[in-house]
């Protein structure tokens, strides 16, 4: 029998009074499972991440899909059944710790604060609780730090603290937006690491948002490509430096820093012009910018067509063969 997945989205469409720039988008996550969300700034993969606990920007509304965590439709919960999801079985590791924390507030107290308002614990348990969190997610001293401001932290150790309050309720799903902005590359590497590892011993679901091709390689399971706010591809992430199917997966691959990436000329290959925010039905939104576009795509959204196990691609004219055969170039 198979096991449902911790979370379905299925069709999510986000629109705005002037436009609808998520339309269609579906994936899924199962328990203990890391799954990405790529692509370009624009692409939304933020307003997808937000979508899921009901925290769309001022005038955003989902307008057409379902999103189901744990079976129920959370596009449907009321507000009183969201205050209960959101922190305790859905929590979220923002992009930028310096502007998530409150500043005037001690990170222990931030952290206590989500253990006693979703588990009624008292202020001395919760305390106790946030000093075992900062040492689970290995900041140093944390019986000291506990009390210590956000100015007084890195950047990496301010990330830590915001994962210390992701997990402080054990949640089943945990999503990270772009969780390691503006770090260092050793950095970068030690957060995920963690992610990671308390994936493995909370038994989580991860949503990974990133640009970063290179880190959704090492540390997720499957990879959903969006742009525009359409899903192009979803692959499993070994398959993802080899198997990558649409023009614009490959042109992610192709433009991000790696040595297998360098062109002849040892630069690497950009794709040209840049994501059109506005609504282009009825075709293919990357139809613009893509070598292999032909006028039939921007006729019609092409749809997603199984081309491999766990493998789909939306994408008629999609070559085989590695990264160089097909590397989106302007028109």
């Amino acid at each position: 029998m198979t096991r449902a997945p911790l979370l379905l989205v299925d069709g999510l469409s986000v629109a705005f009074p002037t436009a609808t720039p998520v339309r269609d988008v579906g994936f899924t996550v199962g328990e203990g499972e890391t799954v990405a969300l790529v692509g370009e700034s624009g692409s939304g993969k933020s307003l997808v991440a937000s979508s899921l606990l009901r925290l769309l920007p001022a005038g955003g509304r989902i307008v057409g899909g379902a999103v189901r965590f744990e079976g129920t439709d959370v596009t449907r919960s009321t507000e009183a059944e969201l205050t209960h999801l959101r922190g305790r079985r859905i929590a979220m590791v923002f992009q930028e710790p310096a502007t998530a924390l409150d500043p005037v507030m001690t990170i222990g107290r931030q952290v206590a604060e989500v253990i006693e308002w979703h588990e009624g614990a008292s202020r001395r348990a919760a305390r106790a609780r946030a000093i075992e969190l900062l040492d689970l997610v290995r900041l140093p001293d944390p019986s000291r730090r506990v009390d210590s401001y956000p100015h007084e932290l890195s950047g990496g150790q301010r990330q830590r603290v915001m994962i210390a309050m992701a997990i402080a309720c054990r949640p089943k799903l945990v999503v990270a937006d772009e969780p390691t902005t503006a770090l260092d590359v050793t950095i970068q590497a030690q957060v995920l690491e963690l992610l990671d590892r308390l994936r493995r011993e909370l038994s989580m679901g991860v949503l990974l948002i990133s640009h970063d091709l290179g880190v959704v390689g090492q540390w997720a399971d499957r990879v959903v490509v969006l742009y525009a706010g359409r899903k192009l591809e979803e692959l499993p992430a070994e398959r993802l430096f080899d198997g990558a199917r649409h023009p614009y997966t490959r042109g992610l691959l192709a433009a991000s820093p790696r040595p297998s990436a360098l062109g002849a000329d040892g630069l690497l290959t950009e794709i040209p012009g840049q994501i059109d925010g506005a609504d282009r039905l009825p075709g293919c939104p990357f139809s613009p910018r893509c070598a292999l576009a032909r006028p039939s795509c921007d006729d019609r959204m092409p749809d997603l067509v199984a081309v491999g196990p766990e493998h789909t691609v939306a994408c008629p004219v999609a070559p085989r063969g590695g990264i160089a055969d097909a590397v989106a170039v302007g028109r």
